[in-house]
């Protein structure tokens, strides 16, 4: 742990898994009130695996999302007013209050955007790998998606591509046990009890990890990230996880075993398991982590009081950002 992270390496990996915990709660609570607009995905709880893997990133390398991009977004270093006020459809918004939970996007820092298309993530990392093998830059692209997109043909389709045309993609496989609502233990669903056994099957390593184990995810990543942009060609991480919430806000989920969520914020918690993990090692003092928790609860309530006195978007914007300008 402490020969591959430095104390501050340390630290900012804690920050921002906690920023995506508490940007996630706050939405959850502010989505309640009715002042958000559209859709709302959460990813509390599978915060390890963004952060594990984009610790490992600059802003020249890109990541592709889902619908549930908050904690991708973050992790990539999105600035968290902006999203936030973007949520809230503002026109001081990430993208100007246009694209809303599901469509945020940075492209300055290599974030080429949530999507509200389930298995879209997977082509546009692809693409983003051979515009990197082109250039010969070194950087490699992250896409991230769920075990129902899994089962989705531009998966499969980009799987292919990536390993045909050896490109630097790193396909991350979020797995929370439920795609959308369905549990594997109901279906043959996947046909395999690790989905990352479909991936050897197309020529390129895969693994499976524990999602909520952020130094497990940190150390799979480095080694695909590293293999990537030494022109060692794709590869496959599962991670397996739990997110907190419903599918989407509002999903009453009645498919979930009663106390299963509970159990796991007590038991199983990424951030619990990487402050007990850094605290034990004694590589971090508890202090230094409260204070951190007590800035990011700050942040996040500055972000909500600034999204909520930003302005709508003016009217005369709905006719820009329509057509791909060259």
């Amino acid at each position: 742990m402490s020969g591959q992270m430095s104390k501050e390496a340390l630290l900012k990996a804690y920050r921002k898994m906690r920023q995506i915990r508490e940007f996630e709660e706050r939405i959850h609570s502010e989505f309640a009130t009715g002042e958000i607009p559209g859709f709302v995905h959460l990813y509390a709880g599978e915060e390890a695996v963004a952060v594990g893997f984009c610790e490992h990133l600059s802003n020249k390398d890109r990541i592709s999302s889902t619908h549930r991009g908050h904690g991708h977004c973050i992790a990539k270093g999105v600035d968290l007013m902006g999203m936030m006020a973007e949520i809230y459809g503002r026109k001081t918004g990430t993208c100007g209050g246009k694209g809303g939970s599901m469509h945020i996007a940075d492209l300055d820092v290599g974030m080429l955007g949530a999507n509200g298309i389930v298995g879209a993530g997977p082509p546009l990392a692809c693409g983003a790998g051979l515009a990197s093998k082109l250039r010969k830059d070194g950087s490699v692209s992250v896409v991230f998606f769920g075990d129902g997109a899994a089962n989705q043909g531009t998966n499969f389709e980009s799987m292919n591509l990536a390993v045909t045309w050896d490109l630097p993609v790193i396909f991350v496989l979020e797995n929370n046990g439920y795609a959308e609502s369905t549990s594997p233990k109901y279906t043959a669903r996947v046909g395999t009890e690790n989905i990352s056994d479909r991936a050897r099957g197309f020529g390129m390593p895969a693994i499976t990890v524990d999602g909520n184990d952020f130094f497990a995810v940190y150390e799979a990543a480095g080694e695909a990230i590293e293999r990537a942009r030494k022109g060692g060609g794709p590869s496959f991480v599962e991670c397996k996880t739990l997110r907190y919430y419903g599918h989407f806000e509002g999903d009453a989920q009645t498919y979930r075993p009663k106390g299963e969520v509970k159990d796991a914020r007590a038991n199983n918690d990424p951030l619990k398991r990487f402050a007990a993990a850094v605290v034990a090692a004694d590589l971090i003092d508890s202090v230094e982590l409260e204070k951190i928790d007590k800035e990011v609860r700050a942040q996040v309530d500055s972000a909500v009081t600034a999204a909520k006195a930003a302005p709508d978007p003016d009217p005369e914007s709905l006719f820009t950002d329509v057509y791909v300008s060259y």
